[in-house]
């Protein structure tokens, strides 16, 4: 059954054209597997987007122009598949200003399952998925493709992006039938860290799930890649972004994100996006001209398109003042 669109814009000026059709998994995948984006751009100049840590991993299946992704204190990478996991740095990915492909957002915990790769060796870090110990092409039983860039191929060979979504239901199904099931006890806690938009107290989260704290962040560092304090660092922050975005002020936000004041969430801010909160909220109203600004998590503020000069950059992450 083929996934439905839920949300399709395009544009065409003289910039030159782009176009982002959103979709949701078929239920049976969900909350495991949280959207999919697919991205066509044919730009006339490069383009720049920094990425902010967000409580979620990224799967990018790339049809054909790679892209280069730099981050502090990493080598940077040019891939046209990317695989990335929960991060607590921001990252710049840019390319030529043609890019297509569809990118998927999951659940860390199910990306444990459809990789079977313990999610801390791939914190902070972008990976070619088929250069994972266990990448998917290894269920070879359940797949027709070799690996991650011949599935990338043959949903660029398809028609229409309601044909390659329904082809991705289709996948990511049986991959997850194959892969190593994750824990339903990591799954309540970090739910619930979601849900409080990462309040909730180590502590009182392993005693909700019936482990102890070590226990606990074992298995976050396995199957989220974070331990649960970092994670809901990001998810604290991910909370805050959403707010700011929204008009509220920085001592309003710095108290509903039970962060200490305002000086404890510019300091987190700065080291996790590379920029101010007033930075951030000023490049989001003004953007650069003729770039689209789609953000990759649902109802969230978690991307910067930037411009092309390198001449001006935020300190860590190559984004303008």
């Amino acid at each position: 059954m083929a996934a439905t669109a839920v949300r399709s814009r395009s544009g065409h000026g003289s910039g030159g054209s782009w176009e982002t059709v959103v979709a949701p998994p078929h239920p049976r995948l969900r909350p495991g597997i949280i959207s999919y984006r697919g991205i066509r751009l044919a730009l006339d100049r490069p383009r720049r987007r920094l990425e902010t840590p967000i409580g979620a991993s990224t799967l990018l299946l790339g049809f054909a122009e790679p892209l280069r992704i730099s981050r502090a204190g990493r080598p940077s990478a040019t891939l046209v598949s990317v695989y990335s996991g929960p991060t607590t740095t921001a990252a710049v990915g840019e390319h030529g200003g043609r890019m297509s492909g569809i990118e998927v957002l999951l659940m860390p915990w199910a990306a444990f399952t459809l990789f079977g790769t313990p999610q801390h060796e791939l914190t902070d870090r972008v990976v070619d998925p088929d250069d994972l110990p266990h990448a998917l092409g290894a269920h070879r039983n359940t797949s027709r493709w070799a690996g991650v860039g011949e599935l990338a191929a043959a949903l660029a060979a398809l028609p229409t992006w309601a044909d390659r979504f329904g082809l991705l239901d289709d996948v990511f199904t049986r991959w997850s039938a194959a892969g190593a099931p994750s824990s339903a006890r990591v799954v309540r806690a970090w739910s619930e860290l979601v849900r409080t938009g990462g309040a909730m107290p180590v502590t009182r989260l392993a005693e909700q799930v019936g482990w102890s704290v070590r226990q606990l962040e074992n298995r976050f560092r396995e199957q989220i890649g974070l331990g649960p304090k970092a994670a809901a660092r990001v998810l604290r922050l991910q909370r805050a972004r959403r707010l700011l975005v929204a008009g509220r002020s920085q001592a309003e936000t710095a108290a509903a994100c039970g962060f200490y004041d305002q000086a404890h969430l510019s300091g987190e801010f700065k080291a996790m996006t590379g920029c101010t909160p007033r930075e951030f909220t000023v490049a989001r109203q003004v953007p650069p001209p003729g770039s689209p600004t789609a953000d990759r998590m649902p109802g969230e503020a978690t991307s910067l398109v930037l411009a092309s000069d390198r001449s001006a950059d935020f300190s860590k992450t190559g984004g303008p003042h």
